[in-house]
C-alpha cells in the first residue's frame, strides 16, 4: 500500500525534473501574434493620416532583418565551437606527447634534453590551458547568441504588434470597425509583447556579460601561452570590441561571418557580432499619437 501511494509522487517529481532539464517552453521561440488587422479597410485613407502606421511598419521591417542576422550568427557559432573543440583536443594530445618525451629525457640523464623537454612541456601545458579557455569562451558566446536570437524574435513580434496597433488606431480614429474588431485587443497585445521583449533583453544582456567574462579569461591566458610559444596566435575572436577599420557599424557592418577567419588575439581587424540589445531607445519608437498604449522595452 505504501509503495502504491508513493508512485504518483515519484511520477510528479520525475516529470518536474524532466521539464526543468529541458528548459521548459521559456527557451523556445515566441508564438506568432493572435491579432492582425486587415489593412484593406484602411486603403481609402489619405497617406498623410498614415504616417505613424508607416513608421511602425519600417521599424518592424528593421526588426525582422535584425532577427535574421542574429539567426545567422547563432548558426555560424556552431562551426566556431566545433573547431575550438577539435583544437582543444589536439592541444591535450600535444601536452601528453610532450610529457612522454619529458619522461624519456629524464631517463636519459641528458641535461640538454631535460631542459628542452621541460620548456616544451611548459609551453604545451599553457597551450592546452588556453585552448580549454577558448572553448569555454566560445561555448558561452554561443549561449549568448541563442538568447540574443530569442530577443530579436520577441522584438520582431513586438514591433509587429506595434504596427497592428497603429492600424487599429487609424481604424478607431476614422470610425472603421470590421466585424469582431476591438481596439483593446490590439493595445493589450502590444503591451504583452513589450513586456516579453524586455524580459528577453535582460536575459540576453546577462548571457553577454557571462560570455564577456569568459573572453577576458581566455585572452589573458592566451597571451601568456603566446609568450611561451614565441609566436602571436591567430584565433577567431567574435566578441573583439574593436571594429574593422573603414567600416561603419551603424550601417550594418558588424558581424562575424563565414569566410572571415579572424585576426590575431586582441588585433583590431576582427568584427564583433552586432548586439541589437545595446541600441539606445529612441523617442520615435512609440507609434501612438497620444503616447498612451505602446511601450519601449
Amino acid at each position: 500500500m505504501g509503495t502504491r501511494s508513493l508512485r504518483p509522487l515519484v511520477v510528479v517529481v520525475v516529470g518536474l525534473l524532466t521539464t526543468a532539464g529541458c528548459g521548459g517552453s521559456q527557451d523556445g521561440p515566441p508564438r506568432p501574434l493572435s491579432r492582425h488587422f486587415d489593412d484593406v479597410f484602411l486603403a481609402q485613407l489619405p497617406l498623410d493620416q498614415r504616417k505613424d502606421e508607416i513608421a511602425a511598419k519600417q521599424a518592424y521591417d528593421i526588426a525582422v532583418l535584425e532577427k535574421q542576422k542574429a539567426e545567422a550568427d547563432f548558426n555560424e557559432s556552431r562551426v566556431q565551437l566545433d573547431v575550438a573543440k577539435n583544437e582543444r583536443d589536439a592541444a591535450r594530445l600535444d601536452e601528453r606527447s610532450a610529457k612522454t618525451r619529458a619522461t624519456a629525457a629524464q631517463a636519459s640523464a641528458d641535461m640538454t634534453k631535460i631542459k628542452e623537454s621541460e620548456k616544451e612541456t611548459k609551453a604545451a601545458t599553457a597551450a592546452r590551458e588556453a585552448a580549454e579557455k577558448r572553448y569555454e569562451y566560445l561555448d558561452a558566446y554561443r549561449k549568448w547568441l541563442k538568447t540574443l536570437m530569442r530577443f530579436t524574435e520577441h522584438q520582431a513580434y513586438w514591433r509587429e504588434a506595434q504596427y497592428e496597433l497603429a492600424q487599429a488606431k487609424l481604424a478607431q480614429a476614422n470610425n472603421i470597425q470590421p466585424k469582431g474588431f476591438r481596439f483593446d485587443d490590439y493595445s493589450k497585445q502590444a503591451d504583452d509583447r513589450s513586456r516579453k521583449t524586455s524580459d528577453a533583453r535582460t536575459k540576453a544582456e546577462r548571457e553577454k556579460s557571462t560570455a564577456s567574462a569568459a573572453r577576458t579569461r581566455w585572452v589573458a591566458i592566451q597571451r601568456e601561452a603566446d609568450k611561451l610559444l614565441g609566436k602571436q596566435s591567430e584565433f577567431p575572436d567574435p566578441m573583439n570590441p574593436n571594429e574593422v577599420k573603414g567600416t561603419d557599424g551603424t550601417a550594418g557592418a558588424g558581424g562575424y561571418t563565414i569566410g572571415n577567419e579572424g585576426g590575431q588575439t586582441g588585433a583590431e581587424d576582427t568584427q564583433p557580432t552586432q548586439d541589437p540589445t545595446m541600441k539606445e531607445p529612441s523617442g520615435d519608437d512609440d507609434t501612438s499619437s497620444d503616447g498612451g498604449d505602446t511601450q519601449q522595452p
